[in-house]
């Protein structure tokens, strides 16, 4: 109690009370400053911009290393390429409608897409531009534009870009910083392929892409399969990564499609195949944004800061020298050999001389993450030892001797101790549907939910049965889980045979 008063002091909302909690977070760590005049544009930090270039750094890494190369679009694509995909994605949403073949619809003028959503360039100077231009929501348009100029056979396949960019979108619901924002740090991969086949290999390579990216960052998903009415018109399937939020909400962290050859015969992406005729090629998308670090902000956090994962940390080890007047030369010059030592190690170090208390230095390390700290006096020179305390709740004295050694060890146990932490609160997170009951004709549940729950269930039923649960529980389909059930179930509202596991929350 006494613990929990004196962060009360320091200003700290509980955890408990997330929507207050994050909020206070984000800008205390220093991750973002919100005060920029423009609402969903935050200021990104410097150190909070180090730990989103960090996790950009594991992205990329894992790019380079399935062969993907690395580009840069245009910021502006003029309207004419937003009018196109428009009318892709109006035929797309209709034909899946209809339960009919795309081709035997006519294109019809339809507002769809990105266009209520995206910012609008219309002057340059004082001139009035002949063709409006906008600020990009996605790259689809502006790549698949170049896409058959650099396509011209099979052996131009498969082609794999990628780019870290800003993109923009017009949202009009609350922001909430790294959540929901309207200027986005988004990575997006775009691929093309001879067929059908090679562009699902490229889907299962994303999902392996993602799982060990998810690794690293100590983050537990929720893979699904969007339910039909939530697939991106543009898109044949979805896949979804979602993370379990503290208040019970799921958060999109990553998306998959696979688009078959539907933007192709679009944008009229065709290669000579082997049979020296003309085919369409299939193509993918894997995207990814600052969400994750909202995600690592909200499963890692507790009521004293942030945890950041030593994968993602701007500052792995911070030094504090523990110094009186007489010996502030040598124990300073000491803490630099120290701190070199675990720079040849790979570690990123920060000694913080700064002529503040160590008690006030404490606190900021705290609020900021930071996953081992070492502080260092008089005492531990005459000893030859040195104070490690871990951010996740462990203090003990090390022999200098044995420093690397030691410090590897406990880097590596805080990492998967914030796994085995976060798979646990995944785990109690995740929880059966109540029984439906149908009594004349009216539907109800057997049992109240949970408000900070997401629930599972068998579903074999139609869109009008989703609906009904959706109205029921107030929750939303996250999709179908990858795993089916191992042998055929009851399902929830049709009882009907499936092997379909599904997910419900509420969602951001």
């Amino acid at each position: 109690m006494k613990d929990n008063n004196k962060k009360a002091k320091r200003g700290i909302p509980q955890k408990s009370n997330f929507n207050e909690w994050y909020p206070f977070i984000v800008e205390a760590a220093e991750l973002i400053d919100k005060r920029y005049p423009i609402k969903g544009m935050d200021v990104w930090r410097p150190y909070g911009w180090k730990t989103m270039r960090l996790i950009d750094s594991h992205t990329h890494d894992e790019m380079e290393r399935t062969g993907h190369g690395e580009c840069n679009f245009p910021l502006l694509i003029p309207e004419d390429l937003l009018e196109k995909e428009n009318k892709l994605v109006s035929l797309l949403k209709r034909a899946r409608e209809q339960g009919v073949d795309p081709e035997e619809l006519r294109h019809e003028e339809d507002e769809a897409g990105f266009k209520k959503e995206v910012y609008w360039v219309k002057h340059a100077g004082e001139n009035k531009l002949d063709v409006p231009m906008f600020l990009r929501p996605t790259s689809e348009t502006a790549m698949y534009t170049m896409f058959p100029l650099w396509i011209r056979s099979h052996a131009d396949l498969p082609l794999k870009i990628y780019q870290t960019v800003n993109t923009f979108r017009y949202e009009t619901k609350q922001t909430r910083s790294f959540i929901r924002v309207r200027e986005i740090h988004f990575f997006e991969a775009h691929t093309a392929h001879v067929d059908e086949d090679c562009a699902t290999k490229q889907i299962k390579e994303d999902l392996e892409i993602v799982s060990r990216l998810m690794n690293k960052f100590a983050l537990p998903v929720i893979i699904s399969k969007r339910p039909t009415w939530d697939t991106f018109p543009g898109a044949w399937y979805t896949i979804a990564i979602d993370v379990v939020m503290p208040n019970g909400r799921t958060l999109q962290v990553a998306s998959v499609h696979h688009y078959r050859d539907q933007w192709a015969k679009a944008f009229d992406i065709k290669y000579e195949n082997l049979e020296g005729t003309q085919s369409y090629v299939h193509q993918t998308t894997y995207g990814m944004s600052e969400r994750l670090l909202g995600a690592i902000v909200g499963m890692h956090g507790d009521d004293s800061g942030l945890i950041l994962p030593p994968s993602v940390s701007p500052y792995q080890v911070v030094l504090i020298p523990i110094i009186s007047k007489n010996n502030s030369e040598i124990i300073e010059t000491k803490l630099t050999e120290i701190s070199q030592r675990l720079k040849d190690c790979g570690y990123r170090t920060h000694i913080d001389n700064r002529n503040i208390r160590a008690g006030q230095k404490y606190f900021d390390w705290e609020i900021k993450g930071v996953p081992i700290r070492l502080d260092f006096g008089q005492r531990d020179l005459d000893s030859n030892k040195i104070m490690c305390t871990s951010r996740i709740g462990n203090k003990e004295s090390i022999n200098l001797e044995d420093l690397e050694e030691e410090i590897n060890k406990k880097m590596d146990g805080i990492h998967e101790t914030m796994i085995e932490m976060s798979n646990q609160k995944l785990k109690t997170s995740i929880k059966e549907l109540p029984e439906l009951i149908n009594e004349n004709g009216t539907w109800k549940l057997s049992e109240n939910l949970e408000n900070d729950k997401v629930y599972w269930t068998a579903f074999g039923g139609t869109d009008s049965d989703a609906e009904v649960i959706e109205r029921l529980t107030g929750l939303t389909f996250l999709g179908e889980s990858l795993d089916e059930f191992d042998s055929d179930v009851q399902c929830c509202i049709s009882g009907k045979n499936t092997k379909c596991k599904v997910y419900l929350a509420k969602t951001y």
